[in-house]
C-alpha cells in the first residue's frame, strides 16, 4: 500500500475542524490538526504534511503569517497551502495568493469542493496517492493496480520496493535522504534502521535491471538516493 497522504488542518473553529477531519479521513488521508498558527508551525517542523488546509482568521499568528513563514522556508516552500477565508473580496483573495497560498477557498464552502481542491494539490505533489499512472523514461507505475513495467515488461516488486519506486517517480531528480525515505515508505511509527533503506534500494535496483536496461537510481554520497 502507498502510504496515506498527510493533511494538516489548521482551523480554530472546532465544529468546522471536525467536519474537515471526518471527511478527509473518510477519503483515506492521515490528518493532523492545529487550532492556532504557533501549533501549526510545530507540527510542520515535526511531521511534514503533504498539503496544508489553513484558516485565514486565527488568534495570535494569522493564517497569512503562517503561510508567509511556510513559503519563505526552503524546506517547506513546496508544501501546497489551501487558504480558507470568509473574506470573498478580490483584494483579499489576491493578498492570500500573493503570500504564496496555492489555492483559496471562500467560506462557506461545500465539503466536496474542498476535497476536490485537496485532491488537486495532491495530484501535483504526490500523484501516486491519488491513483495516477507515473512514467519515467521506460518505467511505468500504476498506483491503482500496483503494476510496474519497464520497456513493456512487467516487473515483480515487493510492497516496500513498490512504495520506494513510487516515491522516487513522484519527484525524479530529487535527492531523498534515508531518513525522509524511512518516513515516506515505512511510516513514522515504525522503527527501522537506515541500513534497511539501502537493502531495499538494492532490491529495487535488481528488479529494475533484471530484464536488461541501465540502473536508473543514483547513490549520492552522504546524502541519499535519486532517480535519474
Amino acid at each position: 500500500m502507498q502510504h496515506a497522504a498527510h493533511i494538516l488542518v489548521v482551523e480554530d473553529e472546532p465544529s468546522q475542524r471536525e467536519v474537515m477531519v471526518y471527511n478527509l479521513e473518510a477519503e483515506g488521508y492521515r490528518v493532523t490538526c492545529a487550532d492556532n498558527g504557533d501549533d501549526a508551525m510545530l507540527v510542520i517542523a515535526e511531521d511534514m504534511p503533504d498539503v496544508i488546509v489553513l484558516d485565514w482568521m486565527m488568534p495570535h499568528l494569522s493564517g497569512i503569517e503562517v503561510c508567509r513563514q511556510i513559503k519563505s522556508n526552503p524546506d517547506t516552500r513546496a508544501i501546497p497551502v489551501i487558504m480558507l477565508s470568509a473574506k470573498s473580496e478580490e483584494v483579499d483573495r489576491v493578498r492570500g495568493l500573493e503570500t504564496g497560498a496555492d489555492d483559496y477557498v471562500v467560506k462557506p464552502y461545500s465539503v466536496s469542493e474542498l476535497m476536490a481542491r485537496v485532491r488537486g494539490q495532491l495530484r501535483r505533489v504526490r500523484p501516486a496517492t491519488v491513483g495516477q499512472i507515473l512514467i519515467y523514461d521506460d518505467i511505468s507505475l500504476n498506483a491503482e493496480t500496483y503494476r510496474v513495467s519497464r520497456a513493456g515488461v512487467d516487473l515483480k516488486l515487493g510492497p516496500t520496493e513498490f512504495r520506494l519506486l513510487s516515491t522516487f517517480m513522484e519527484k525524479p531528480g530529487r535527492v531523498w535522504s534515508r531518513d525522509i525515505l524511512l518516513d515516506r515508505v515505512w511510516g513514522r511509527d515504525v522503527y527501522v534502521d537506515t541500513r534497511t533503506v539501502d537493502v531495499h534500494v538494492g532490491r529495487l535496483r535488481k528488479a529494475l535491471t533484471e530484464a536488461g536496461g541501465s540502473d536508473p537510481l543514483r547513490t549520492v554520497r552522504g546524502a541519499g538516493y535519486a532517480l535519474g
